[in-house]
């Protein structure tokens, strides 16, 4: 059993008999110093997010979850496909199950896949991803007052913001988490 002072982001828990991981999490404390968690917790089998708040004197179950490293091969029209790269095991994982990082997946990808027991709950990108501007706007030549972006497209055919330096043809870091620019790689 956890209290709620150990609750982290990414950590897993048992809640009314399913898995959830908590995505965002606050210590909040009321009059009299009743400490309390608010969470919005991301149901690991259907990918719905609740809200729930947490009292100091919940206890709940931690969930152990394993993780692997496992290479990105390729997606068909509803999984994506990932190898063990230490039993060259292949495994797919629903389209539903890792969501909003598909735009910054690339063939080949090394990636965290986290199992209860034998199952694939989820993914992890890397922190950065380089990838390469695929198209870029041409920037607005002498618009220089205060923070100037531009739009490009990935090679994943992701959009995204960038300074107006970033050309064609440029390789550049991405925050996975954020999904926002970080510098040229």
């Amino acid at each position: 059993m956890a209290s709620i002072s150990e609750f982290r982001r990414g950590m897993a828990i048992m809640f009314n008999n399913d898995i959830y991981l908590i995505t965002e999490f606050q210590h909040v404390t009321q009059s009299r110093g009743r400490a309390m968690v608010r969470t919005k917790l991301k149901n690991v089998k259907t990918g719905r997010v609740i809200d729930n708040t947490f009292r100091e004197t919940d206890k709940v179950e931690a969930v152990r979850l394993d993780e692997k490293e496992m290479q990105y091969l390729y997606s068909d029209t509803e999984n994506y496909y990932f190898m063990n790269t230490e039993t060259f095991e292949q495994i797919p994982l629903p389209g539903e199950m890792i969501e909003d990082q598909t735009k910054f997946l690339k063939e080949g990808m090394l990636v965290k896949v986290l199992f209860h027991g034998e199952t694939p709950i989820t993914s992890e990108l890397p922190t950065t991803v380089d990838l390469k501007v695929i198209e870029a706007e041409p920037a607005v030549r002498g618009d220089t007052a205060g923070n100037v972006t531009k739009w490009v497209t990935l090679e994943t055919n992701a959009r995204l913001e960038v300074p107006p330096f970033i050309n064609e043809g440029d390789t550049i870091r991405i925050d996975t988490r954020t999904g926002a620019y970080v510098s040229r790689a």
